[in-house]
């Protein structure tokens, strides 16, 4: 992938480097901006991981509906690391520069992170309706080949989304300016500072994006829609109940997704102003992540019970070669 990036940088001739936006200008709010996004990032990468150790040290969550949820996790680790590092060395060294080749690489790991987002949540819903409307064909129909090849098949879609992103910024040839309005390297800015005509460029973008969307959401409200027409055909309430609590954490997640996604977009559609932009790009790329395992292993108890066990048998562990050491 990065070699992909960094190899056609010919295009970019009349530029070697671009400037971030930074989310503060202050310089007494310098070192308090970067304990907060440092101290978000390591409980996002610290929860994400436990979700994920959790799961798998523990045989009873080996099944498909955890097997997604730990995809998630890894690629949350992965979307929030892609840019809340250089945001914190930018902040802590005071410096706004990032090269070309890394702003172009940067571009297109987020892409591919955001996709796999969309797709695994859109996977993660199709699971929960065969789960509450055919639960005595679910061990058949989502078998452990059927998982590997949905969690596949949303990467090659994701890398395929995110190059084509970066083939169309490659077609630009220079630029009226290197001032980037965001705190990362966002191509619909990329492409709002091309000096040439990007009219075809910016429908192919967009179109591609909310293709996939498109894609996404359907397959979600499809899956909901079907999973509400079963629970309400449940006679007892304790049934419906139980239906709707296999769905809540998904739903939960999914609501915070999109819901700090289409903020994101509408900010930077209707509002003129680069803060209001960043402040969204922030809640969607930082607090996002950061709430999902939060979101899991708060409502369900089969996850905090892992953790439980996994967090014992760490101590245990820890206390065993400590003793022996003594």
């Amino acid at each position: 992938l990065i070699s992909f990036v960094s190899s056609p940088l010919f295009f970019f001739q009349s530029v070697s480097e671009f400037f971030l936006m930074r989310i503060s200008n202050d310089p007494e709010l310098q070192p308090l901006l970067c304990v907060l996004f440092l101290s978000m990032y390591l409980v996002t990468v610290l929860g994400n991981l436990l979700i994920v150790l959790a799961i798998t040290s523990d045989p009873h969550l080996h099944t498909p509906m955890y097997f997604f949820i730990s995809n998630l996790s890894l690629v949350d680790i992965g979307f929030v690391s892609t840019t809340v590092p250089k945001m914190i060395v930018d902040i802590q060294s005071d410096s706004r520069v990032i090269p070309c080749e890394g702003c172009l690489t940067q571009m297109s790991i987020f892409i591919l992170f955001a996709c796999m987002d969309c797709m695994l949540l859109t996977v993660m819903a199709y699971d929960r309706f065969v789960a509450v409307c055919h639960p005595l064909h679910y061990v058949v129909i989502m078998n452990p080949r059927l998982c590997c090849s949905l969690v596949l098949v949303s990467f090659w879609v994701s890398l395929l989304d995110s190059q084509v992103h970066n083939v169309i910024v490659l077609q630009v040839t220079c630029f009226k300016d290197v001032e980037i309005s965001s705190f990362f390297c966002d191509p619909s800015q990329l492409l709002n500072l091309a000096c040439s005509d990007t009219f075809t460029n910016n429908i192919v973008s967009y179109t591609i994006g909310a293709l996939t969307g498109f894609l996404s959401v359907s397959g979600i409200i499809f899956s909901y829609y079907k999973i509400l027409v079963s629970i309400l055909r449940v006679p007892s309430s304790g049934g419906m109940y139980k239906a709707f609590a296999t769905c809540g954490s998904h739903l939960a997640v999914v609501c915070l997704f999109y819901g700090t996604g289409l903020g994101e977009y509408l900010s930077s559609a209707i509002s003129q102003s680069p803060k209001k932009d960043a402040a969204a790009s922030v809640v969607y790329t930082v607090v996002t992540p950061m709430l999902n395992p939060f979101i899991y292993s708060l409502r369900n108890k089969d996850i905090k019970r892992a953790l439980w066990r996994f967090s014992s048998k760490s101590t245990g562990v820890g206390c065993h070669f400590l003793l022996q050491g003594i």
